[in-house]
């Protein structure tokens, strides 16, 4: 199958350029500034922009265990729809993803149900480091560890567990950094004062800069002592990015850093509004938080836009603030939010390109992907810049049916979604077929 685009302004590795590019089955097999050549299915791209998919590298997606939440079919399927073509999914599933088994089971799973091109990582608990270091890093995106207590059971909090991890694995690492101390008492204090029912306008003060600033220093300076990979996931503190270098290239970064749409998008000022919609671990802070997110996100010392695309029911999302859990749906929308931010000036198309499709398929040394480049996979998006639309109910693809994005207008759409060569999204009709497949990672 040969799919030809024409006419269209490819963005790919720092440059915009009009031109033509030629699929041929999965691969890109010409880019060009005319070709002429016979193609079965040929796509006027006039107008539009054509970037590379993007690769969304946190994600939980529910299955096993919480698929009433969602599930790898229903996420993928809506990531697809927002220009997301792969994604990396984490081990707090129930059962975590702990073992080797449990992890070829999500494997088995994704491979039958998943739309977009799949990775899992391996998680990592205070007793399992014999399986951790079993994971085949040819076939396994990382190790994720929880030095904060999310969603699940996975906390680890012994040191010395933490540094054998760090000591023995080449793997990326990849954790989530908030003091559990910290939290705790910060929680008893409002707890005393409100019981169950604490306004969530008090989340980012619970889950404060403090608790993470000490969780991610610690892991740094872990990571520096031992010689770890380590990427530290959503940054939300204008404080922890003081700790992450810009002066060298990625591809050399043993530490590295993620920041998520949320915490570029939200502050503490639309708890208000929004309530237990937005929120998150870590919790979406200050503006000045915000800004300094953004100024770190421009200045490289945050490698990688993602989403840790969390849903949870409408159900779930209502309940006073002890049991509303922390998480919400992104997949579907982190593209448009960002195309957003390029109408309103606040970063180039190059460089939302760089930081949700290139940069994570250099940080995970993703084999083949994340580039629009002759020899690599056609994982493929089409953009239209000039399409005024709003997220409503009706066009939300999250199983859980819902987004914290509701109400709110974009200015550009997702039109075309390739994956793997195959027109897999076009114009809000999604092709049933599935063709995601494993993500494969070079070794040293």
């Amino acid at each position: 199958m040969k799919t030809l685009i024409k006419n269209v302004k490819i963005v790919n590795e720092g440059k915009i350029v009009e031109g033509d590019v030629l699929m041929d089955n999965d691969l890109i097999s010409k880019i060009d500034s005319q070709i002429s050549e016979e193609a079965d299915q040929v796509i006027n791209g006039e107008g539009k922009y054509l970037l590379p998919g993007v690769i969304d590298d946190q994600v939980h997606f529910r299955e096993p265990g919480l698929t009433h939440k969602g599930d790898i079919e229903t996420e993928s399927r809506a990531a697809i729809a927002g220009g997301t073509t792969s994604f990396i999914e984490q081990p707090n599933t129930v059962p975590n993803a702990v073992t080797q088994e449990l992890l070829a089971d999500k494997y088995e799973t994704a491979s039958q149900k998943s739309y977009a091109n799949y990775g899992f990582m391996m998680g990592g608990t205070n007793d399992n480091l014999e399986e951790v270091l079993k994971t085949n890093p040819r076939n396994v995106p990382g190790i994720k560890l929880f030095l904060g207590s999310s969603t699940g059971n996975m906390l680890v909090d012994n040191p010395e567990t933490l540094e054998k991890i760090f000591s023995n694995t080449k793997m990326l690492i990849a954790v989530h950094c908030e003091d559990e101390a910290t939290i705790k008492a910060n929680t008893q204090k409002y707890l005393d004062e409100y019981g169950e029912d604490i306004p969530v306008k008090f989340h980012h003060l619970i889950r404060s800069e403090e608790a993470c600033y000490k969780s991610s220093s610690k892991a740094i300076e872990l990571a520096k002592k031992t010689g770890a990979r380590l990427h530290v996931f959503h940054l939300s503190t204008a404080k922890e990015t003081e700790l992450f270098r810009n002066d060298i290239p990625l591809k050399d970064k043993k530490i590295t850093a993620e920041v998520c749409v949320h915490h570029l998008t939200f502050t503490n000022e639309d708890y208000e509004t929004k309530g237990g919609l937005i929120k998150w671990n870590p919790a979406v802070k200050t503006q000045k938080d915000k800004d300094g997110l953004w100024e770190a996100l421009l200045d490289d010392r945050i490698d990688v836009i993602a989403t840790d695309h969390a849903p949870h029911t409408w159900e779930e999302k209502q309940n006073v603030y002890t049991k509303c859990p922390s998480g919400a749906p992104l997949v579907q929308h982190s593209l448009v939010v960002m195309l957003e931010n390029y109408k309103n000036g606040k970063i180039s198309l190059e460089r939302i390109v760089e930081k949700m499709a290139h940069n994570p398929a250099i940080l995970f040394r993703i084999e083949k992907r994340g580039f629009i480049r002759e020899g690599y996979k056609a994982d493929l998006v089409l953009v239209d810049l000039n399409e005024n639309w709003t997220v409503e109910k009706e066009n939300v693809l999250y199983k859980c049916g819902w987004s914290p994005l509701e109400g709110m207008n974009f200015h550009s759409k997702v039109t075309h979604t390739f994956v793997n060569g195959n027109l897999v999204y076009e114009n809000g009709k999604i092709n049933e077929q599935k063709f995601g497949e494993r993500l494969l990672f070079e070794v040293e």
